[in-house]
């Protein structure tokens, strides 16, 4: 493919297999579409798998805006063996076996409570997170005594889906940084039992869903039959804020970031407040620029000469 007249622009929903990380899938994309520009928007572990949300062309420059959407995932955890990595590949088989208590749908739910609203949560100590410039996992490997630091997260909904001991499968959906594995070995504690992530799945992103996404097999026989592009969505699909449609004599200084008047206003799509982060559309919808709301939506028109848009980002 020729890169420079080809490229595709848009966002791609990939069905990560297991065994890969988030940057092999990336690797193989570059290679199958003979496409430098893509990266993808929040990390999965090589044992997970599902909806990984990838940015190619154009729409690489609204990563930044995608990443810190809710995830939805669905865990199975396994009850009475506990994990240095909280998840199967830290398990030491010498290791004894604790039966987990027989536990009712109920009883899990009341346990679950717990875990439910804002929580803070450990950091594995096998994580990418840095501490002094190195990574956790690297000083977990060369048994350098380091304290994992502890996060607020929010777990929006969590749910006990079935529970054949020792599996537990739980749907949970949370907010950026939220550890998984974490709440696996947690559980296992509360419980007193011990407990690690057997398997997760991720089923969405913000509003994008597993059930549309494509495999990486899909995906090279889509680009090869000349259609992938037409299973890409447009930033405008994907970018979910208020926004301001703009005229088409200021679409063409917008690259310039020339500052927003009343004059330039065509109309407004949804409401916003003061400091939301909003977007500047054309007369057809098409995504120009992310930025920040000066006033509110309800102030436009009464606005006497103030700036109305702060620039962020520039697509087009």
């Amino acid at each position: 493919m020729n890169e420079r007249t080809n490229t595709y622009n848009g966002v791609l929903l990939v069905d990560k297999p297991l065994g890969m990380t988030s940057h092999d899938v990336v690797q193989r994309l570059r290679k199958l579409l003979d496409q430098r520009r893509i990266r993808h928007t929040g990390t999965l572990d090589p044992l997970a798998q599902g909806l990984l949300v990838v940015c190619l062309g154009s729409a690489t420059k609204i990563v930044r805006f995608l990443t810190g959407w809710d995830k939805t995932y669905e865990a199975d955890i396994v009850l009475g063996r506990s994990s240095k990595t909280f998840d199967g590949e830290g398990i030491d088989d010498s290791e004894p076996h604790q039966t987990p208590p027989e536990l009712t749908k109920s009883e899990i739910e009341k346990l679950l409570d717990q875990f439910r609203g804002r929580i803070v949560q450990r950091v594995p100590a096998y994580s990418g997170v840095r501490i002094g410039g190195q990574r956790l996992y690297d000083l977990a490997r060369r048994g350098t005594d380091v304290t994992p630091p502890s996060r607020e997260v929010e777990i929006k909904s969590l749910r006990c889906l079935s529970y054949d001991s020792p599996h537990l499968i739980l749907s949970v959906t949370c907010s950026k940084g939220t550890y998984i594995r974490s709440l696996a070995n947690d559980l296992g504690e509360a419980i007193g039992c011990g407990a690690y992530l057997a398997g997760l799945v991720r089923q969405s992103v913000g509003g994008l869903h597993l059930e549309d996404s494509l495999s990486l097999d899909q995906i090279d026989r889509w680009h090869t039959e000349g259609k992938l592009g037409d299973c890409l969505l447009p930033c405008h699909r994907v970018l979910d804020f208020a926004a301001i449609r703009v005229t088409d004599d200021f679409r063409r200084r917008v690259l310039d970031g020339c500052d927003l008047s009343q004059a330039d206003v065509m109309c407004i799509d949804g409401s916003f407040e003061a400091g939301d982060t909003i977007l500047l559309k054309d007369r057809e919808g098409t995504v120009l620029a992310v930025g920040t709301a000066e006033v509110p939506s309800h102030a436009f028109g009464c606005t006497d000469g103030n700036s109305l848009f702060e620039y962020v980002r520039v697509l087009n």
